[in-house]
């Protein structure tokens, strides 16, 4: 943790529990806040792990899902990190920094994991991997007008609002999410100045509200209690440009493009809805249970967050043929049932 940013923080009024902004003080209002915008919110909760070296490209290359030559100081990419038999350890955001080095964010819970792991295969190869999550200061924004905030804060910088594009400015980088969510990366000595800044216009929030952004948008984070639980397919990674069919090898690629090329998808990420009264709790790793499998779990919940209007939102991998058979509930055949919505991309 970034004890002085952390400080600062507290001084107004943020509730801090294991390196995660819980709310300022009236979660209530930061919640219902999040419908309309924008949203200032802490994006602590999120490790980042810095990859450089003379090998680094051809060695990232031969390890994640994604092709890391389509990826700079301008555009990022999702991917993820498989074992050998395709199954996901950790999903990510890939950029690179002014320098050339390698940037991968990740929940946080996951950085010591991948960072060993990822350290296992360097071998004689130019790459140092390192854990950089207490350098860089991590900032989202969201919401109307988010984009129109952080241009009156950087008047002389065009920022670019093309998905996933990166935006250099003074002591760090701008990435675009989506139309009207965006992450800043700075140094903990430009943070307090551009949170300041930035709150006069928008309103600080808890964390829990980046994640219900992502969770509507389609994005997906794997966790401790959801690793090696699902292959790059079944959380959409494939949809969202987290894999690519064009590379080379890496670990997991023959299942991944097995599963690709003989079309065996049988589970896929869905977004849904539980209502208030019947959520209490709801965690990645819960398992679902559909009307035509009985007590036999059909699908889990892969991340969940609180809804502005009320009840939970949940990514949930769920078997394609329960989905379209019957209806599916929550950690028991009776349970609670998930209301399915659209997600904002089509699954193929």
């Amino acid at each position: 943790m970034n004890s002085d940013w952390f400080t600062f923080l507290t001084h107004r009024n943020a509730h801090i529990e294991q390196n995660r902004v819980l709310h300022f003080g009236q979660p209530a209002a930061e919640l219902a806040q999040a419908a309309s915008g924008p949203v200032l919110i802490d994006l602590s909760h999120f490790g980042l792990i810095r990859l450089s070296g003379e090998d680094v490209q051809n060695f990232l290359q031969g390890q994640l899902s994604c092709d890391v030559r389509t990826v700079d100081s301008t555009q990022a990419s999702h991917g993820g990190y498989c074992t050998p038999k395709g199954r996901l350890l950790g999903s990510f955001l890939l950029w690179q920094d002014s320098d050339n080095s390698y940037l991968m964010q990740l929940p946080a819970e996951r950085v010591e994991t991948i960072t060993r792991r990822l350290k296992m295969f360097v071998l004689r190869a130019k790459v140092s991997i390192q854990d950089n999550t207490d350098d860089f200061i991590r900032i989202g924004i969201a919401g109307k007008n988010a984009l129109l905030s952080l241009q009156n804060m950087l008047p002389d910088t065009t920022i670019s609002p093309a998905p996933l594009a990166v935006t250099s400015i003074p002591d760090g980088q701008i990435i675009c999410h989506s139309e009207n969510r965006f992450e800043i990366m700075t140094t903990s000595i430009q943070a307090p100045s551009l949170w300041e800044q930035l709150n006069k216009q928008a309103h600080c929030a808890g964390a829990a509200i980046w994640d219900w952004l992502e969770i509507r948008e389609g994005i997906p984070a794997i966790f401790n209690a959801t690793q090696e639980q699902f292959i790059p397919q079944m959380i959409n990674l494939d949809i969202i440009g987290g894999v690519s069919f064009k590379k080379g090898c890496y670990p997991g690629q023959e299942i991944v493009a097995r599963t690709e090329y003989l079309g065996k998808v049988k589970r896929r990420m869905y977004l849904a809805h539980l209502d208030a009264d019947s959520c209490q709790n709801i965690a990645a790793g819960d398992s679902l249970f559909g009307t035509d499998t009985g007590d036999q779990a059909c699908g889990m919940i892969a991340n969940a967050a609180p809804v502005p209007a009320g009840g939970v939102d949940v990514l949930a991998v769920i078997q394609t043929s329960s989905v379209e058979t019957g209806s599916i509930h929550w950690k028991t055949p009776d349970g609670p049932q998930l209301t399915i919505l659209p997600l904002p991309y089509a699954i193929t």
